[in-house]
This record gives structure tokens, sequence and C-alpha cells, in this order.
């Protein structure tokens, strides 16, 4: 067992899933707080005339999966979807044609599970992350680097550090990131939130020596004689050296969560939904979403609120379904576990080669209570459940839910990692959808397979096509940070099940989807998940003109190609946002 996996449970909060409010809230104090006043604001959709888009093919995405020849838009909704001939007779003469032979269109993507205000902070540190850096040597290498264009007076903040990704050392050591600088500070986020890493410059400004006494629940690591050792364990570790880092009080949120949506708009994104509504500022999460609305973000925004903030949504009286087209409440998000990669989804039996099952953060019995309260108020729940065990607790709490405020809601588990056939079946049987962090079985499969539970318990990860089989709605989601807001490549995982860094091997080829599944549940099974299918999803006409340009046909292609298909132009509200 490494030193990483015997200190997974300092701490917990579910950070190491994107889902761990504690952390953030805690950086969150640090930043100066927005003028979120333009939140009163409210958008107005533009009067963009008629237009007319022919030569692609057309996918609206509906219960057919058929396929159309032109599609089009008037001031901001869809108005017909066809042969070229019906379309154009819709439009009128006068409606501006737009050719875009060769390509395909779909209904814009959903991100049905991200964090976005947490994404913009990170996304001011440099990624030294398994997606960039195969090594620990590499990543160190490249914060060496970075020396020489760091300003004086500033910090060197590093981010997504994962040993479970990356060979080399299990932790960052002052010995170590001394070699980056002796004189800047360093500081890297370990990828799970629970464990960040500091050389001696970042101690010293931070005030903290071998006399410094540990915080309860949260120490810092010693060497031998009780010096720092730089590995911060914890929350209150972690803020005490970050508190240390003047530049945070610069930091401008809102021009960074643009900045995320902006990329997301890149990847054919239309509407993000953040599942921890609250994690940076509390309540006051929502303003800065009404702001960004107001200044033209390139997406839509739904979310959840986060049930460790509670108390502040309840004090500013924020209901099911607060807001309008562009940003709207739609759910309660409550976290009852950690990762699984992190080894903190708590588990029926112990992880491969250890005694540890985990453990849940909520107890059961408060979790169906938190549950049943926010159902009879009307709210879909949405609760966070990796490990088995904390499914089967999940299951117990979506129980009371359904019985408190009906199935009607779309109550959900995210994550919903390791499903057993029993599990499925409940799911049926309570309406409940799961919505799937795909990228477990891409980036982490092998690990899980080979390190974490044994291939047998591997191959219940992420079991899309089972769950299809069982009758039930399920959509995939990228949970950005831990993964990138990437909606082609998470259906390329879907199809293909895929190992990173091995090519040619599956996690069970009985669990892989067809194509037109895997778009579904980016498109309409996640507009009907996040109750919006009334209005984007699909291509029909009256809904928003939410659509993406691709440059090639995703039910053509070698599905090996599905995640490198380019994403040509990227329409919300009837304008070109990418």
């Amino acid at each position: 067992m490494t030193n990483l996996q015997t200190r997974s449970h300092v701490d917990s909060g579910g950070a190491d899933c994107g889902c761990g409010g504690p952390l953030y809230s805690g950086l969150g104090a640090l930043l100066p707080v927005p003028d979120a006043g333009a939140g009163s604001r409210r958008p107005q959709r533009m009067r963009t005339g008629t237009t007319v888009f022919v030569g692609a093919t057309v996918l609206p995405v509906d219960d057919a999966f058929s396929e159309a020849e032109a599609l089009a838009i008037r001031d901001g909704r869809i108005i017909a979807v066809g042969t070229e001939a019906d379309v154009r007779e819709a439009a009128g003469d006068d409606a501006e044609v737009i050719d875009r032979t060769g390509s395909t269109i779909l209904p814009g993507f959903i991100e049905p599970h991200a964090h976005l205000l947490p994404t913009a902070l990170l996304d001011t540190f440099t990624d030294v992350g398994p997606f960039s850096f195969d090594t620990v040597d590499g990543a160190v290498a490249h914060l060496r680097e970075s020396v020489a264009a760091t300003p004086p007076g500033s910090w060197i903040r590093g981010r997504q550090f994962d040993p479970s990704l990356q060979s080399g050392p299990d932790e960052l050591t002052t010995e170590m990131l001394d070699t980056v600088s002796d004189v800047v500070p360093v500081v890297v986020m370990n990828a799970s939130g629970h464990f960040a890493y500091a050389n001696s410059a970042a101690l010293a400004a931070a005030g903290i020596d071998r006399d410094t006494p540990d915080i309860e629940g949260s120490p810092y690591g010693r060497y031998a004689d009780g010096a720092p050792n730089g590995v911060l364990m914890g929350q209150g570790a972690i803020l005490s050296v970050m508190a240390a880092n003047p530049a945070l009080g610069d930091l401008d949120i809102l021009a960074e969560a643009r900045k995320v949506a902006d990329r997301a708009a890149s990847n054919g994104v239309t509407t993000i939904c953040d599942q921890g509504t609250g994690f940076l500022l509390g309540a006051g999460d929502i303003d800065l979403f009404e702001s960004l609305a107001a200044a033209g973000l390139p997406t839509r925004l739904r979310y959840s609120l986060y049930d460790n903030r509670g108390d502040g949504f309840d004090q500013r009286g924020t209901k099911p379904g607060d807001g309008d087209e562009y940003v709207r409440a739609t759910g309660w998000k409550i976290v009852s576990d950690g990762s699984n990669q992190g080894r903190t989804g708590s588990q029926r039996e112990p992880y491969l080669g250890t005694d540890d099952r985990g453990l849940p953060y909520v107890e059961p019995d408060d979790l169906v209570a938190k549950a049943r309260l926010r159902a009879s108020q009307g709210w879909q729940v949405v609760i966070h459940a990796n490990g088995d065990r904390a499914i089967d607790i999940a299951l117990d709490a979506q129980a009371a839910a359904v019985e408190a405020g009906g199935p009607d809601r779309r109550h959900r588990i995210e994550h919903c990692s390791i499903l057993h056939d029993e599990q499925i079946t409940r799911i049926a049987e309570l309406g409940l959808s799961p919505s799937f962090l795909i990228g477990h079985v891409h980036f982490w499969g092998k690990a899980f397979r080979d390190e974490i539970f044994g291939p047998d318990k591997a191959a219940k990860l992420d079991r899309t096509a089972s769950c299809s089989a069982a009758g039930i709605r399920w959509t995939i989601h990228s949970d950005e940070m831990v993964t990138p807001m990437e909606p082609l490549r998470c259906i390329h995982n879907a199809v293909t099940r895929e190992l990173w860094r091995e090519p040619g091997s599956i996690l069970n080829a009985d669990e892989c989807v067809p194509v037109e599944a895997a778009i579904r549940a980016m498109t309409a099974d996640a507009a009907w998940q996040c109750h919006s299918d009334h209005e984007i999803g699909t291509l029909e006409p009256g809904k928003c003109a939410d659509f993406v340009v691709l440059a090639d046909n995703p039910r053509t292609v070698d599905p090996r190609d599905l995640a490198s298909i380019g994403v040509l132009e990227t329409w919300m509200d009837g304008e070109r946002r990418h």
C-alpha cells in the first residue's frame, strides 16, 4: 500500500471526484468577491433573422434517430427540420442560406455533470497532471521551466498531480520541489483535492516550520527530524499555505469562468449542468452564474445546490426551477462517498490487497432523511455514489425521495460507478437515472482492473449497456475538473471502452453501447435528466437553436476515431459561439 493510499481518509469530503466542496469553499474565501450586480439584467434573445443550413447530414436525435437534409432557425429558435425543399419553403425566400456540405449537424452537447467555478479557479494553476505528463519527473521539469516566466513576488501553482496515473513517487516533497526553485514559492495540488505539496519557500512564506503544530485532522507531512516535508494533508494544511499567496486576492473568477465556458463551446457544449453549486461562495455562486449569463455566456447553465451549503440556499429561498432558459436551478446535490481510484469510495468488500472498504461521508439514516426532505420540497435529488456500498445506501435514500416527491423528479445517482445486477434492477424499479463518469473506464480502467478492484469487480464499472437493457435512461459526463469537458471523447469512451495507454484493450466489451445511445446520452437524455428536454436536447421546431456542426458523421466513422472528430461550429440561441 502506498503512502497516498494509507492517508486517503484524511479530510474526507468528496474532493477527489470533483465533488468536494470543503477545499473549494476555503479557497473561495481567499478570493475577491466579484460584483454580481449585473445578475439582475437578464439577456434578451437577439433577433437574428432566418437562416437555413443545407448540405449537411442533420441528426435531430428524435425517437427514430432519423436523418434530415436541412435545418432552419429564426430568432434563436428552430423552425424546421427535414428535406431541403420543405425547409427552404418553411424559411421563406428572404432566409440566409449556409452550405455545410460534408458536415454533420447534431443538437448541442449537454454536459450533465461538471464544476464550473472550481474548474475556473484551478485553470489558473499550471497543469502538471497525467494528461500532460506521463511521469512525475516530467511534471517537475515543466515546473522548473516555468520559473523564468514567473514575475517577482508571484507563486508557481500546479494542479492535477495524480500518482495513480503518473509513474514516479507517490508524493512531492520539499526535496523534489526545491529543485524547481528555492526562492519562488511552489504549491502543487493533487488531483484528489485531498493533498497538496509545497516547496520550502512556500512553507516559509506561510510561516510553517518544525515548531508549527499540526492542524487537527489535517496534518503536515514531516521528515524523521520533525521538519515539514512539504506534504499538506487535508483542507486545513492546504489552506494554511495557500492563504499566504497574494495572487489569489487578484483573481477575476468571472473572467476565468468565461474561459471555461468558451473552451466547452469549442468542444460542442451548449449547456453545462453544474453539480455542486455553492462549492466556492455558497449561495453567492448563483449570483456569479446570473452575472455570467447577463454578460452573454456561450453556454446555458443548469445547476444543483450543494447540500453542505444548504443553510445558505434555504435562507436565500432558492426553489426548484428558479431561473430561465439561460440559468436554472434543477437539483439538490449530496455527496455520499469519495472516489474509487482515491480509495475513498464506500465498498461492500475491501479494496484489492487491503482491509480498507472506504467509508461513507454521510451516515445512511442521515442520507435518507436529507433525500426525503429535499424531495418533499420538490427538488430532484442528486446523490454522488461511487462504491457499491455507497450505491446501496443511495438507493435506500432515493427510495425515500421517490416516496416523498414522486418519480417524475428524475432523481439521479452521480458516477454510479460499480453496479451489481440487483442494483440495476432496483434503479429501474425506482425510475432513477444514473450519470456515469465514463472517463473512469478509459483513463483508470487499467488501474481498477490491476490495482484497485481486480478484473471481476472492474468489469462492473459504468454498466451503460446493462442499464439500457433494463430500460434505464442514463447519461455520461466529464466531471471536469476530473476529466476534460470533451463530449466526443466521452462518446468514444462509451462506445469502445478502450483503455488509455493500453491500445487494443477493452474493459468489458459487453458494456459497449451503440454510438446512437452515446449521442443520446449527451443530448436528448442529458436534457431530460436536467429537466430541460422541453427546450433543448433535440432539433425540433420550437426548441432553442442550440446545435453543433461536426467535420464527420459519428455514425459512420470508425468508432476508434470518434474522439478526434473536428468541431467546426457551435451555435447557442441561434448565434455562433464557436
